[in-house]
């Protein structure tokens, strides 16, 4: 198994595949002790814990039709910024499992700011 890069810092892939191993998995997110990685079709990314700056949940409505009518399901993710700006936005199962991943990831980087970017402006 092959491992990718997300950020600009590169690790041993038989550190990285033993870490991959043990990780916590939700989804297609696994939380391991000093990487997050999550999957892409049939690709395995990585991003190591030192190089998020931001982590924060995105949720979206989308349109769906429903048993009773129109309505909106939501769609949880966890977006990741790094010093180039947003690295990452990965989907997750539900509302739950987003809390949970989200609380867990608090823990593992203590650093990181957990709150919403504010909001830029639109240009006309």
């Amino acid at each position: 198994m092959k491992f990718y890069e997300v950020t600009s810092t590169v690790k041993n892939q038989d550190e990285l595949l033993s870490e991959y191993k043990s990780a916590r998995e939700i989804g297609v997110l696994r939380i391991g002790e000093n990487c997050l990685f999550f999957r892409k079709s049939r690709k395995v990314y990585y991003i190591p814990y030192a190089d998020v700056r931001r982590c924060f949940r995105r949720v979206l409505l989308v349109p769906a039709k429903l048993c009773c009518g129109k309505g909106q399901l939501p769609v949880e993710s966890i977006v990741f910024y790094g010093d180039e700006g947003e690295v990452a936005q990965i989907q997750l199962p539900g509302t739950r499992a987003a809390k949970g991943a989200f609380e867990e990831l608090k823990q593992r980087i203590p650093g990181a700011d957990f709150t919403c970017p504010p909001a830029q402006p639109k240009e006309d």
